[in-house]
């Protein structure tokens, strides 16, 4: 396989880094190590989350996203314990990373070096889905369709599961829709500003949560700069609400960023694909 993926990796100038990282079904071995940013860089030492456990299940199994850094892995079982006490059945957990990280061929920009994972917001019916049954249903949004308010379908235990996920030490950030954030922060205190500043407004996110973990100590992985202070209920919250934000123009094709290649990611990310 390391043979073919170099092969892929070959024109690294000319062609997509996706498609090398897509075609990896194993990790690379060795020690678990981050290379690079979270949208431009790899994985090696991935470790795979069980399709199903004691309080999870990962969903769509056909794309072979259930790879992570150790530390993520470890995140999962953490908050999948936190949601039955918030009284869910478990999570659901969507993409993390592919086996080797980097670029993916469809749906994520970042989720490239494993310190990234999807909650799905819709609390788990069972977890003894099938493997068909997991690539068919999907997650529920929690958000009214003007993206003001959430809508009937949240809880206060997603508020708890957020929480907790928030709480966590390895949590760097976490992105959730404008509506979300809005819903925290008219119902937590001022006490909770430690935790909610982490729970930053984005786009989509209606359906599932996306947690982002701290780099691990290496000068290898790059870490977001820091989050500003406060809870984030403020007028940098509003300005989602605004026309600007909930209603974008288009992007312009011209502004299209170009597809990341080998070359554009850490020198690392060429041994990555080699590894057996």
């Amino acid at each position: 396989m390391a043979a073919a993926l170099v092969h892929l990796a070959g024109a690294a100038h000319a062609q997509p880094a996706k498609f090398a990282f897509g075609a990896a079904r194993g990790p690379a071995a060795g020690a678990a190590a981050a290379f690079g940013r979270y949208a431009a860089g790899c994985l090696s030492g991935a470790v795979q989350l069980p399709e199903s456990g004691p309080g999870w299940q990962a969903m769509r199994l056909s794309r072979n996203r259930n790879w992570g850094h150790p530390s993520v892995i470890l995140f999962v079982k953490r908050l999948s314990h936190e949601a039955r006490k918030a009284g869910w059945a478990g999570l659901y957990v969507g993409d993390i990373s592919q086996p080797r990280g980097g670029p993916m061929t469809s749906g994520h920009s970042s989720h490239q070096i494993g310190l990234d994972v999807d909650i799905w917001l819709r609390p788990p019916d069972r977890l003894t889905l099938s493997r068909a049954e997991r690539e068919r249903i999907s997650s529920t949004p929690v958000v009214a369709r003007n993206r003001l308010r959430v809508n009937g379908r949240w809880t206060e235990s997603h508020s708890r599961v957020l929480e907790a996920a928030a709480r966590d030490d390895s949590v760097a950030r976490i992105f959730v829709n404008a509506a979300i954030k809005r819903r925290l922060c008219e119902t937590r205190t001022t006490d909770d500003a430690v935790w909610l500043r982490k729970v930053r407004p984005w786009w989509g996110h209606t359906a599932h949560f996306h947690v982002r973990l701290h780099c691990p100590a290496s000068r290898a992985c790059v870490d977001q700069a820091p989050l500003p202070e406060g809870a984030g209920c403020d007028r940098t919250l509003a300005w989602w609400f605004t026309r600007e934000a909930l209603y974008p123009p288009p992007p312009d094709p011209r502004d299209r960023r170009p597809e990341l290649t080998l070359a554009d990611l850490p020198t690392a990310c060429r041994g990555v694909l080699r590894a057996r």
